[in-house]
């Protein structure tokens, strides 16, 4: 008895565009995150916040939690001003996603130099990130951050002469 290969069937391509589909969302939201980066690192306050849902909420330790896209937007403005130039890392990152609405982690590396030639070393810090999305009419947003700090090192300039 010899056995024959089936077509494919509805299942299966009902199947491929599931798959297909999960593809193109998680590179959406890897998209998201490195163009929303990319302009926090530039200082694009407002491209930055763009990423962000109206009513999105970021958890940091040292910040509480801060709720609505333009408060977010002005709380890290404020507190990055400090620094000339910066890059954030985002690193290892991990997205799930659900019709709609989608997960992620992922861990922070940032380093600054907060002027050049006064620091010991540059300043930098990690932990990891947890994230919440929803697809809205335009796209992607990121709806809840909550980012954890479990390292710095370098002098921080926002402590001037203090080293960790």
């Amino acid at each position: 008895m010899t056995r024959t290969a089936q077509a494919p069937g509805a299942d299966d391509f009902a199947g491929l565009v599931r798959r297909v589909r999960a593809l193109e969302d998680k590179e959406a939201l890897r998209a998201l995150m490195m163009r929303g980066w990319r302009a926090l690192d530039l200082k694009d306050w407002r491209g930055w916040a763009g990423c962000w849902a109206e009513d999105g909420v970021l958890e940091f330790g040292p910040w509480g939690t801060i709720r609505g896209r333009e408060a977010i937007r002005a709380r890290v403005e404020e507190a990055e001003a400090a620094y000339p130039a910066m890059q954030h890392h985002i690193l290892n990152t991990h997205f799930e996603v659900a019709g709609d609405r989608a997960t992620g982690i992922g861990y922070m590396w940032f380093v600054t130099d907060p002027a050049p030639g006064t620091a010991a070393s540059p300043y930098a810090m990690g932990g990891p990130y947890d994230w919440e999305f929803r697809r809205e009419a335009g796209g992607w947003v990121l709806v809840r951050q909550t980012l954890g700090v479990w390292w710095t090192g370098g002098e921080d300039p926002l402590a001037p002469g203090v080293r960790t």
